[in-house]
């Protein structure tokens, strides 16, 4: 830990930094040969004075005076410079030293990266707050280079994963009707329509999410209260509800403000909130969609009575084909993008997306948060 970062304050920059070790260069080279000078100069003077005491005549007396100073100047002189350059070289290499074993420790880092290899680190040197934050920037792009990585690998694997059930149950029924072991009745029609259909929505789920976490979504915005979006979903779910014995409800705050949404794309969000609520909601359970205002925003929460989540799991579940549990398939658990689509249409909406859960077994609130428009419509609570 530098000093800067022990008291809070940050520390000096590397300008100043250089410029104090070109003053420390200078001062050290002065005072040196200051020094020698005035170590060196006295006494080759006064050995040219005792000369003049021995001196024959005026002329050698001069002589040996002119002698003194001359060489008494020269060489403190010459021995002082060089004195004072070695000492000037030695304190330039250890500032340079200082300086250049950061860059080259970046360097090698940046070389690594480009490599493909993104756990490397570096360090942050004590080179001024510009190398600290050059460091920390470079680390914190390394471990998003990493998280990316790992995330397309695991997006691979699990695109794979999706395909290979639909994929095989084709080729099973397609090989079956072959070899004269099935007939292409209605009913083996009907499973493999089924099968494609289920393949179209993959590829259609995942054409949306990139689109979307691209802003390349074609927003048709209308001015629309968020109590008719609710009740639109919470109709279009209410019999799938019914059908697995969870009771579906919604309330919304009669004075909610009108919001600047995509209708259909809103009712994609809902419908996939109300979707993922049904899957981890058991028979008897509870599903309750909930509007309200919050600081000039439209919350729109949808709170289950389901498994819950663990706080390890809050951070990933809106990322592609995450699945808290993975023991679930497509068919049973969802295709894993329902909640990526969420998150980026929600976002292209000026909005954001949060999930709270206290833990396993306790249910989870999905909340969508969105810009309210100035003008409130009075509504009646539904």
């Amino acid at each position: 830990m530098t000093r800067g970062d022990r008291t809070g304050r940050p520390g000096p920059g590397l300008a100043a930094r250089l410029i104090s070790a070109q003053l420390l260069v200078i001062c050290t080279a002065v005072v040196t040969a200051w020094v020698v000078a005035a170590a060196v100069g006295p006494r080759i003077f006064h050995g040219h004075l005792n000369r003049i005491s021995h001196a024959d005549s005026p002329a050698q007396a001069q002589f040996h005076a002119e002698q003194a100073f001359r060489d008494a100047s020269l060489i403190s002189t010459a021995v002082a410079l060089i004195a004072a350059l070695s000492v000037a070289m030695a304190v330039s290499s250890y500032v340079t030293r200082r300086i250049s074993s950061p860059v080259s420790a970046l360097a090698a880092a940046a070389q690594e990266v480009a490599g493909g290899h993104y756990d490397v680190r570096v360090p942050r040197p004590a080179l001024g707050v510009e190398f600290q934050t050059l460091a920390r920037s470079f680390t914190s792009m390394a471990e998003r280079l990493q998280s990316v990585e790992v995330t397309r690998r695991r997006l691979l694997a699990d695109l794979a994963h999706e395909m290979r059930t639909p994929v095989a149950t084709l080729d099973a029924y397609l090989e079956a009707i072959e070899d004269g072991v099935a007939n292409l009745d209605v009913a083996t029609s009907a499973v493999l329509r089924a099968q494609t259909r289920r393949l179209a929505r993959l590829a259609e789920d995942v054409t949306s999410v990139s689109r979307a976490e691209e802003h390349q979504l074609d927003l048709y915005l209308t001015l629309v209260w968020p109590g008719n979006l609710v009740a639109a979903a919470v109709n279009a779910a209410a019999e799938r509800y019914a059908a697995a014995g969870v009771t579906l409800s919604h309330v919304v705050a009669p004075q909610s403000p009108e919001v600047h949404v995509d209708i259909d794309r809103m009712g994609q969000v809902l419908g996939n909130l109300l979707d993922n609520a049904l899957r981890h909601t058991p028979a008897g359970g509870q599903v309750q969609v909930r509007v309200s205002t919050d600081l000039g925003k439209v919350r729109i929460e949808v709170a289950d009575s389901g498994v819950g989540l663990s706080p390890e799991h809050l951070a990933h579940v809106f990322e592609r084909f995450y699945r808290v549990d993975q023991a679930r398939d497509r068919a049973h658990g969802g295709s894993g993008i329902g909640l990526a689509i969420v998150k980026a249409v929600v976002e292209a909406h000026g909005g954001r997306v949060a999930v709270s859960s206290d833990g396993p077994g306790r249910g989870a609130v999905f909340t969508v948060v969105l810009p309210a428009v100035a003008r409130s419509v009075q509504r009646g609570a539904s």
